[in-house]
Formats: C-alpha cells, sequence, structure tokens
C-alpha cells in the first residue's frame, strides 16, 4: 500500500474523485491500519510523510482525521468519517490519472471490499491496535509471561463480571455497568483486554441505538473501536 500511495513527490499532486491527494489518502489508510492515534513522528517512519499544514487542516475540516497537538507534534485519529471513506475507497475504482501501481493496488482493493461484503464483516471487525513485538531476552520473556498472565486474568474477570449483570449469556449489558465491577483494574488495561477479546470475536460490542438514551456516565465508559463508540457488551 505504501508503494502504491506514496511512490514519488510528483503523484503527490495528483487527486482522486473527491480531492484528496495521494499523500492524504496514504495517510488515511496509515491511521486505519494503525487504528489508534499515531503522533507525526511516528507517521514519518510508518509512511515516510507528517500530517501537517494544509494537508491535515483539509482532513480535519472534512472531519476525516481529529488532529491534537500534544507538546510540539500532532496526534492523530481516524473518526467514525475517515472510516466510512476508507471502506468505501477499498470499494471504489482507481482515479482516471492514478498511476499503474495505484491501478493494481485498486484492484486488490476490490478484492479484500468484495470479501468483506461476502463474508458480512467491516473494517472494524478486522483492523485493531497491533500487539507488541514479544520480547527476545529472558528477563522481558518472563515479563511478558507476567503480562500474558496477567491479561489472561482480566479477561476472566471481565467475563465473571459481566455474567453477574447478564440475565442470560449473549444478552447485551451496558460498559458502564461492568466497568463499575472491575474498579480494581485501570481503565487502560480493561480497554486493552476489551479490544483482545472483541478482535478475537470473544464479546460483541455494539453502539448504543438510541443515542439520547445515554447518559454522559455512558458515553465516559464507551469504547472507541473501528471509529465507532461501543457502549454494550455480550458474550455468548
Amino acid at each position: 500500500m505504501r508503494s502504491a500511495l506514496l511512490s514519488n513527490e510528483k503523484s503527490c499532486s495528483i487527486v482522486s474523485r473527491d480531492d484528496l491527494t495521494v499523500r492524504q489518502r496514504a495517510v488515511l489508510f496509515a491511521l486505519l491500519g494503525e487504528a489508534r492515534q499515531v503522533a507525526n513522528p511516528e507517521l514519518e517512519q510508518l509512511i515516510g510523510v507528517r500530517l501537517d499544514g494544509a494537508d491535515r487542516r483539509q482532513l480535519n475540516a472534512r472531519k476525516y482525521v481529529e488532529s491534537t497537538k500534544v507538546g510540539r507534534a500532532y496526534v492523530h485519529e481516524l473518526s467514525d468519517a475517515g472510516w466510512r471513506w476508507c471502506a468505501q475507497e477499498l470499494a471504489a475504482p482507481p482515479g482516471e490519472r492514478a498511476t499503474s501501481l495505484e491501478r493494481a493496488h485498486y484492484k486488490v482493493f476490490g478484492l479484500f471490499a468484495r470479501h468483506l461484503d461476502a463474508a458480512g464483516l467491516t473494517l472494524a471487525d478486522i483492523v485493531g491496535p497491533a500487539s507488541d513485538a514479544p520480547a527476545s531476552t529472558a528477563g522481558n520473556a518472563a515479563g511478558a509471561d507476567a503480562a500474558d498472565a496477567d491479561a489472561a486474568d482480566l479477561t476472566a474477570s471481565i467475563e465473571t463480571r459481566y455474567r453477574s449483570l447478564a440475565a442470560t449469556a449473549g444478552e447485551f449489558v451496558s460498559l458502564r455497568e461492568l466497568r463499575l465491577r472491575l474498579a480494581d483494574r485501570s481503565r487502560p488495561d480493561v480497554d486493552a483486554a476489551l479490544t483482545t477479546m472483541f478482535t478475537a470475536q470473544r464479546i460483541n460490542l455494539i453502539p448504543q441505538s438510541n443515542q439520547r438514551a445515554l447518559t454522559d456516565a455512558d458515553r465516559e465508559a464507551a469504547l472507541r473501536i473501528g471509529g465507532e463508540h461501543k457502549h454494550l457488551i455480550s458474550i455468548e
């Protein structure tokens, strides 16, 4: 993807059907692949460019990317609209002025989009933050084993406390209520465990369909995955 979307500086002046440059499209797909907040220095390491200046302002204005300045660097994350753009772009034909490499990649994108559609899946079902690489030293390996054991314990706690709330298996309960029963665990740890379980299809997370029914506490307890804020959880 990187080679197709960032072939050279000249190609970055080419625009797509909605007037996004190749550079801007590259950033959107990179943020999709990471599925998390990415700071400019890391973005440059990933795809060779930062999201600054007019490019950032345009993607922010279109609400495809949410950018926050942390210290001296901007941190970016794909918005709900950005996730929708990526999903639509996967199924779209290449632009009239696309390079031969872009055209080839868009044919692969099309295959990917058709597979998702046939399987009844969305990008949110398969895209998630990458796991850390395994440690190589004995000391780090021991630390990794301890971390794995802690993660397994937290996963079991989530399942146990969910079942204390749900009348039957598969019933949806609010994340707010579940978090109250996991108050002894840190929010980042719980979020990471929920994300891992969702990616492994061990749990189901969905948004509250009636947004007006959400309280401020419900919104605060939501977990953002796949460009959506999830408010309800179920486990079979």
